[in-house]
């Protein structure tokens, strides 16, 4: 499975890709859709939503996840990543694509194990899971994290819905 993972900001939406099977995880591509801020809002989610298209048609994932936003004490901040994430969530979902979101505790808990974890152990730990690659930025590095939380939970979701039928993978060096 072909996951990429979304980190929605209006400035800068992290993305990153990973193949998934059983529970090996490969590094595919990341980066950063930006938008320019002289210009105004409107503008600025179009080229988020273009950015965004572009990346999907390049990489072809099978599904989508999007880290969702908490609450930030500058209301005009909320919302304005609030429409991004509108951006962010809508551009998958209309080209076919199942988006499903996760909240940053729930991330850190599936890459670091502690919903608590810094940025630094996010970003050390996703080194870790997919080595050789090279993480274009913070953002990306939590997007990334986005996809991997996806797509550990993704194949939980499958096993439960085999109803127990579907053989958990086995680890890597074992010679069943």
């Amino acid at each position: 499975m072909r996951v990429i993972g979304l980190d929605p900001g209006l400035r800068r939406t992290g993305w990153g890709v990973i193949e998934s099977e059983g529970t090996r995880l490969r590094h595919v591509a990341n980066g950063v859709v930006t938008s320019d801020g002289g210009l105004d809002l409107a503008r600025r989610l179009v080229q988020l939503d273009e950015g965004l298209l572009e990346v999907l048609l390049a990489y072809r994932p099978d599904e989508a996840a999007v880290e969702a936003s908490l609450v930030n004490k500058n209301a005009g901040s909320t919302l304005k990543l609030g429409v991004a994430r509108g951006v962010v969530l809508l551009t998958p979902a209309k080209h076919g694509l199942p988006v499903a979101e996760y909240l940053p505790m729930i991330v850190k808990k599936a890459v670091v194990g502690t919903g608590h974890a810094s940025k630094e152990q996010v970003q050390t730990m996703v080194g870790h899971l997919l080595p050789g690659c090279a993480i274009a930025n913070p953002d990306a590095a939590d997007a990334l994290a986005v996809a991997i939380c996806h797509s550990h939970h993704a194949a939980t979701g499958r096993r439960w819905s085999a109803g127990g039928k579907e053989p958990l993978p086995a680890a890597q060096g074992d010679r069943r």
